[in-house]
């Protein structure tokens, strides 16, 4: 199990370096020694079994993650109702990466599931919520179990548990990175509390599962998981994908392309599990250093399982169902749910802040690419329609990248494979 120590004050050791070069090497400097007080509250480890996990406390508090201005004079935490924040992440304490430190959802909408939970119970606001929480039927339930089975998260509102499948709740607790010993699709080396800790954050939001479950390294287009503290979680730092709107025809294009390929690959993989969007927005999706796009928030992706036909699971709802939602939302049947839905979101809402008026030097490609982000962004048209003309756009928007040193995600490879 992770533990942490708790500090009340911590000795920071910041150097003089620039804001602008985040991960840049910042053993040169002049050392400062100032006390600080860190605050649980902070970190949400004063709500904690309530919370993701503790993997990464170890870390903040050996000054192995700092918040971006601790490397300035200037040692006070951002602002607490922000939901993230720049920070900066070694292993060694010799090289640093740029990461972002986010919460699951904000500070306010913490307080309002932490009161949602006290009103449930008929306690007053700033009970213990960890108290309720195990006091549930449903977390009884999780106690007793060694397997975490569709039973267990019925009415729970993620998109991944709409229609859970026994071989993805299986991977869930197989993968989950908040206990030692995982590897074992039994739950019978979890305490109580990692229980809870994993049941709290399947009702609030799946996003740091989902990148535990299929890792870039495995080549899923998902950050990387660090680990968290509190109700707080590190990845790696991205470039947000609305600084392309602007930028040349070739860097939209290439943007455009690596969209619709992960879009494609979400709904095609070896795993058979198709994944899909249940909305899309600007924040979803970042540029890493090597110009590779990446899906840095998974909030709203769903998942069904191929192999396993499964429907959604109905119960009854209580306040794990309740906790992000008003508890009247209920979901559109598996059935109804195939691949053009994501792509016509992509089509709709992404892609024509990255193509329209982008290549008015061939007004014929611009024609036909207009064309046929018309027809995948259209809703109403057949899965066929919609799956035909983001074929046809993935196709266009290839012919139009440029091989150059800066694509490194796909340089030299570029050069002698055209499939690159």
């Amino acid at each position: 199990m992770w533990t942490c120590t708790f500090w009340s004050f911590i000795f920071l050791a910041p150097w003089e370096v620039s804001l602008n070069t985040r991960a840049e090497d910042i053993t040169n400097g002049t050392k400062l020694q100032p006390v600080y007080n860190f605050g649980r509250n902070f970190l949400g480890l004063d709500k904690c079994n309530a919370c993701i996990g503790t993997s990464l406390c170890n870390k903040l508090f050996k000054e192995e993650i700092r918040f971006e201005n601790w490397l300035s004079a200037d040692l006070k935490l951002p602002p607490s109702h922000r939901k993230t924040y720049f920070a900066n992440y070694s292993v060694d304490t010799e090289t640093w990466k740029a990461v972002v430190i986010s919460r699951l959802q904000s500070n306010y909408q913490n307080e309002l599931s932490d009161r949602k939970i006290c009103l449930s119970a008929a306690k007053k606001i700033g009970c213990s919520i960890e108290n309720v929480l195990r006091a549930t039927e449903r977390f009884q339930k999780w106690i007793a179990a060694d397997r975490l089975t569709a039973e267990l998260v019925q009415t729970l509102p993620s998109p991944l548990l709409r229609c859970p499948s026994q071989r993805l709740l299986d991977r869930i607790v197989r993968r989950y990175a908040e206990v030692r010993d995982s590897g074992s699709v039994l739950m019978r080396h979890f305490t109580d509390r990692d229980k809870l800790r994993l049941l709290y954050t399947l009702s609030v939001n799946t996003h740091p599962l989902v990148l535990q479950l299929f890792p870039g390294i495995e080549g899923w287009p998902f950050v990387r998981y660090f680990g968290s503290c509190g109700r707080l979680m590190v990845t790696p730092w991205t470039k947000p994908i609305k600084e392309f709107y602007n930028a040349s025809p070739e860097d939209t294009a290439d943007v455009a392309y690596q969209l619709l390929r992960i879009t494609h690959l979400l709904g095609n993989n070896d795993l058979n599990y198709f994944m899909y969007y249940t909305s899309v927005h600007d924040n979803m999706f970042g540029i890493f250093e090597d110009e590779r796009l990446y899906i840095i928030d998974t909030s709203t992706i769903g998942i069904i399982d191929k192999l396993e036909d499964k429907e959604f699971v109905h119960g009854k709802k209580d306040i794990f169902s309740c906790l992000t939602s008003d508890c009247k939302t209920d979901f559109a049947p598996c059935g109804n749910i195939n691949e053009a839905l994501s792509f016509t979101k992509v089509c709709r809402d992404l892609l024509p802040h990255l193509v329209v008026g982008k290549f008015t030097s061939s007004p014929i490609m611009q024609n036909q690419i207009d064309r046929y982000l018309g027809l995948c962004g259209d809703e109403m048209l057949s899965t066929k329609v919609v799956l035909e003309a983001a074929g046809s756009l993935i196709e266009l928007l290839k012919s139009l990248r440029s091989c150059e040193p800066r694509f490194e995600y796909r340089y030299p490879e570029c050069k002698y494979n055209k499939d690159y």
